[in-house]
């Protein structure tokens, strides 16, 4: 039996399920393996930046002798977070777009197995930081193995999938980022954020002979930095099991007869045949990272809030360590809430736009979203209250990026795939790196809440629907050559 895409049929009214292989199911499981500790190397830095950026400051104050206030360091503590997220999100996009472009080249095995090795490196060398510019210049690195592995990892799942499963595992693909945040939920919960495993390693620290009281508290952020050399393992497995699509090996093979067939050529997703395409994927991507990271994020925080809200009425004496930590939990309960309804919408928009068509499905995710944040953001909720509305913020707000695995590499033929796909999401991420600084801005120089800030950021949810107006509906479309 073949382990490339089964036979297609117009009239084939199979489950999507059925006669898949066990070989085109471990291609999914390890490319979404993959995803899963990309997600987590990204979210495990969003959940200890306000462990590790601290550090720096007062290590600065260390060397400088000059003092902040508390507000000047909350200033300088999210002026350098907005600044190393940025740095992620411009990583990204340079690596998906050159990983893509290598994966066209040489193939999607080779390339998801650099693309591993890049981000696992860079994640375990991101705990050797000594300033938070370093820091900033591991996230970077980091990020652009991140992105180049979802280039590469949605390009071949496609490929190795029949066309009626594509919209089904593309969506299941995507929704498998959700553990990769749960990882994320469990080591702050249970270890980064734990002030008694935090005081325990800063007990340890100082007995193995690091006598800075900063940098022995450090130690706890650092570790778990130095867990993501953890995913290259996957390397061993990918190397022993897979292999090159056929879809890529025909394509390559046309190739190195037809000049006109050449893969990996970033220039030729600006000619007048893909040009519609490319645009409104990079559009439709730059309005997803941007609210991802502008609104979607933030979801955690009414939780946080409404919980500060409760213990100042109930317990108005507690200590500001146990305090701390009784809000690291319950913004963690918000994460996980906001997440796995984010998870739901993920494995929903597949069967979704498969009923419906992609454009529809896009439209309805992106109206939602902005209904969904004005009513979270705009009024005040209880704690039970929010037990319910958070997973439908996340279903809502998260549940469209499972389009970009499903509907990119529908917009490229095969020898141009991996480019195509990996250009419209990555340098999404390049268009949304200036709303961190946007958000910063408005929060610090500008005078707005929080909630405000995102108010104002989910009105890109409507820019999404004016975009979908250009969308080309590919639903049953015939592949591209």
């Amino acid at each position: 039996m073949s382990d490339g895409p089964l036979p297609e049929d117009a009239h084939d009214s199979r489950a999507w399920y059925a006669g898949i292989t066990r070989y085109q199911w471990m291609v999914l499981f390890i490319a979404s393996l993959g995803w899963v500790f990309d997600v987590f190397e990204g979210q495990i830095f969003v959940a200890s930046s306000n462990e590790a950026m601290p550090t720096f400051i007062r290590l600065q104050e260390q060397e400088t002798g000059i003092i902040l206030n508390e507000k000047q360091r909350e200033g300088r503590r999210e002026q350098y977070n907005d600044i190393a997220f940025a740095c992620f999100l411009v990583g990204g996009a340079v690596g998906g777009i050159a990983f893509g472009m290598l994966s066209d080249r040489i193939g999607r095995k080779r390339t998801m197995t650099l693309t591993i090795l890049f981000y696992s490196l860079f994640t375990c060398l991101s705990a050797f930081s000594a300033q938070w510019w370093q820091l900033a210049g591991f996230r970077f690195l980091v990020a652009m193995g991140v992105g180049g592995e979802w280039a590469v990892a949605s390009a071949m799942v496609f490929e190795v999938f029949p066309a009626r499963a594509r919209a089904h595992v593309g969506g299941i693909f995507h929704a498998s980022s959700v553990f990769g945040t749960y990882l994320a939920v469990a080591a702050v919960t249970f270890f980064i954020g734990n002030p008694a495993v935090g005081e325990a390693i800063t007990t340890w620290a100082h007995n193995w002979g690091i006598a800075d009281p900063i940098q022995a508290e450090s130690v706890k952020w650092r570790i778990g930095f130095a867990l993501g050399a953890l995913p290259a393992l996957l390397i061993i497995w990918i190397r022993v099991s897979l292999k090159e699509p056929e879809a890529w090996q025909a394509a390559r093979s046309r190739a190195a007869g037809d000049s006109s067939q050449q893969v990996g050529r970033i220039s030729e997703l600006f000619s007048p045949r893909l040009l519609r395409s490319t645009l409104v994927g990079f559009s439709l991507a730059a309005v997803g990272m941007a609210t991802f990271w502008g609104v979607h994020v933030h979801g955690k925080a009414t939780m946080r809030n409404a919980a500060e809200i409760q213990l100042a009425e109930q317990q108005p004496g507690l200590s500001a360590n146990k305090q701390k930590a009784a809000l690291t939990r319950w913004e963690m309960l918000g994460m996980f809430l906001t997440t796995t309804g984010g998870g739901v919408g993920l494995l929903c928009f597949g069967p979704i736009s498969q009923r419906v068509g992609r454009r529809a499905a896009f439209l309805a995710f992106h109206v939602g979203g902005f209904v969904i944040a004005w009513l979270l953001f705009g009024f005040t909720f209880s704690k039970p209250a929010l037990y319910a509305l958070l997973p439908i913020f996340g279903f809502l707000t998260l549940g469209m990026h499972a389009g970009y695995a499903i509907y990119f590499p529908e917009l490229f033929p095969t020898r141009l795939r991996g480019t195509g796909a990996g250009f419209c999401f990555n340098t999404g991420r390049i268009a949304a790196a200036p709303i961190l600084y946007l958000s910063g801005w408005m929060k610090s120089d500008w005078g707005y809440s929080l909630s405000s800030a995102c108010l104002m950021l989910s009105l890109l949810y409507l820019l999404g629907v004016v975009v979908l107006l250009f969308a080309p509906e590919t639903r049953g479309r015939a592949e591209m050559d």
